[in-house]
């Protein structure tokens, strides 16, 4: 019995699936799962890797020219927002986003420091907001040259005036210089200068530093004060007077005595001659003079110009200074050297030849100055 109702029974698998049936197959299941999540991991990694290399790109200089310098002024109360636009509108950073992600991800955010600032395109953008970061405000310098002139308006290749040197690594433009050296300026080193007179020969030759930010102005006034130091500091209206000149008349003759020699034993020895000349109502005969104006004026130099300041014909001093006096000029014209000379010319080997008479003078144009002495 046992038999029969065993057969009579259908047997039951141990998974409770019906016998015949094939079971799913679970393990296409798995491979879609796996390759959905692998294709997903691929693009996550792969959008990382790109967007780590763009944020890595776009930090990276802007150009790569390290001597431009570009200023900017981060105003009091600027959001770091506003600080990313303004370096953007400059074209000192690639991007205003990793100027934002930097600063974040590296804790500078409120760290941001107003002031004017000179920054290069050629520096990364971390290098750019360490600056910003630092604070220090920085600073640059400038030289202006003993002998120089407020302009070159000359053919020369290489220019030493007082507008290339503002404009020098673009700091100034020539709105900004013009407007400057129009300005008014009140110091006591313009006592005597006639209101109508340009800022020609008021410059000090001299190297100075400047926070960024200064204006021209500011870089005047700062040679305008070294400058009347310059003359306390040596008693210089007092030493002129004692020669019957005022300041302005001191500075005059210092700047034609500057162009004319470069040593300062040569440079007391052309003032006593100058001196000289004076005295007897005898034209000082300096052809820097003419010189001036003529380049000045944009005019061929001509030893017969009509001019004011052709002191081969006018006596006495010209209207004002021709160039920036240095120091050992300034004292030339303060304690000259001792001597009757009434003639001197720069020979072609570049050495100071003094004489006393006429005769002698043309002497040495024949002997030492066949070269200069015959051009304008």
């Amino acid at each position: 019995m046992p038999e029969i109702v065993a057969k009579l029974i259908p047997q039951q698998p141990i998974n409770g699936q019906p016998s015949g049936l094939k079971p799913p197959k679970k393990r296409s299941v798995h491979k879609i799962v796996f390759w959905v999540v692998g294709v997903v991991a691929a693009i996550i990694i792969g959008a990382g890797v790109s967007g780590f290399i763009w944020y890595n790109v776009q930090l990276a200089p802007v150009g790569s020219d390290i001597s431009l310098l570009k200023k900017i002024n981060i105003a009091a109360g600027s959001t770091p927002s506003q600080i990313g636009k303004e370096l953007k509108a400059q074209s000192i950073i690639r991007s205003t986003t990793a100027f934002d992600i930097y600063i974040r991800l590296f804790s500078k955010i409120n760290n941001l420091q107003a002031g004017t600032y000179r920054l290069s395109p050629a520096e990364s953008t971390p290098q750019i907001i360490e600056h910003l970061v630092k604070g220090s405000v920085d600073q640059f310098s400038i030289t202006f040259y003993p002998g120089a002139t407020l302009t070159d308006n000359t053919n020369s290749k290489k220019k030493y005036d007082v507008t290339t040197a503002l404009k020098n690594d673009g700091l100034f433009s020539d709105s900004e210089i013009s407007t400057a050296l129009k300005a008014t300026y009140s110091s006591p080193l313009f006592a005597g200068k006639p209101s109508i007179a340009d800022l020609e020969g008021y410059i000090y030759g001299e190297t100075y530093n400047f926070n960024t930010g200064a204006t021209v102005q500011d870089i005047l006034k700062s040679t305008f004060d070294e400058f009347y130091k310059i003359v306390t500091d040596n008693n210089l209206v007092k030493e002129f007077k004692s020669h019957g000149l005022n300041l302005y008349q001191g500075i005059t003759l210092a700047s034609i005595i500057q162009r004319e020699a470069s040593s300062p034993s040569d440079q007391k020895q052309v003032a006593q001659v100058f001196y000289s000349r004076l005295a007897i109502d005898m034209a000082l005969g300096s052809d820097v003079t003419y010189q001036y104006i003529a380049d000045k004026t944009g005019v061929a130099r001509d030893p017969d110009m009509n001019s004011t300041y052709n002191t081969r014909r006018v006596i006495g001093l010209p209207p004002g200074p021709i160039a920036s006096p240095g120091l050992s000029a300034l004292l030339a014209v303060a304690k000259p050297a001792s001597g009757d000379y009434l003639f001197f010319l720069s020979g072609d080997d570049d050495v100071t030849y003094f004489a006393k008479t006429l005769t002698e003078h043309e002497a040495n144009i024949i002997n030492h100055c066949k070269v200069k002495c015959s051009t304008p």
